[in-house]
């Protein structure tokens, strides 16, 4: 068999091509929950808490539902356990999102409760844990401009809309 030097070329090109992704075997559902974590500056001003994940994507504190949790519990948990307050009051639900994304022959489907919540006391004690890139403390627009999902973004909005209309 005589090859051209078109298919010898094909065969090179077709390389980075072949990596083939194994297929999905199985659908794995994670309930999740977090929060839109709000205070008021000197000036009353409202300010966002934001963290910063591995990829540099900035977000909000949430985690995984554990065994015998509410979501409203997890929410208040991830809060403390990513960045270190613990005087927090959950105000109510926000609404959920949905993410999915691929880890290995799985397809993970997440849901993510996300609940209103007010920091108290030392708000500047916030501490990050190890696996981030970075915690914060934003203005109301810094915060919806720095968050990097639009369907948080469109959470926080409804966040802001509720601070105003309840005083809180």
């Amino acid at each position: 068999m005589v090859t051209s030097p078109q298919f010898d070329k094909f065969d090179k090109f077709k390389k980075y091509f072949s990596h083939k992704k194994p297929s999905i075997q199985e659908i794995v559902r994670e309930p999740t929950a977090g929060g839109v974590v709000f205070r008021r500056d000197s000036d009353g001003a409202v300010e966002i808490l934001l963290i910063q994940d591995a990829k540099d994507r900035w977000t909000i504190p949430k985690g995984h539902i554990e065994e015998g949790e509410t979501a409203q519990q997890t929410a208040k948990r991830e809060i403390g356990e990513e960045a270190g307050l613990t005087d927090t009051e959950v105000l109510g639900w926000l609404g959920k999102i949905h993410f999915r994304y691929r880890r290995v022959d799985k397809l993970v489907l997440m849901t993510t409760q996300i609940y209103l919540v007010r920091a108290m006391g030392d708000t500047n004690a916030i501490q990050k844990e190890e696996w981030m890139n970075g915690i914060k403390w934003f203005k109301f627009h810094d915060a919806l401009e720095a968050i990097e999902y639009e369907d948080i973004g469109k959470l926080m909005l409804l966040a802001m809309k509720r601070i105003r209309q309840e005083n809180l």
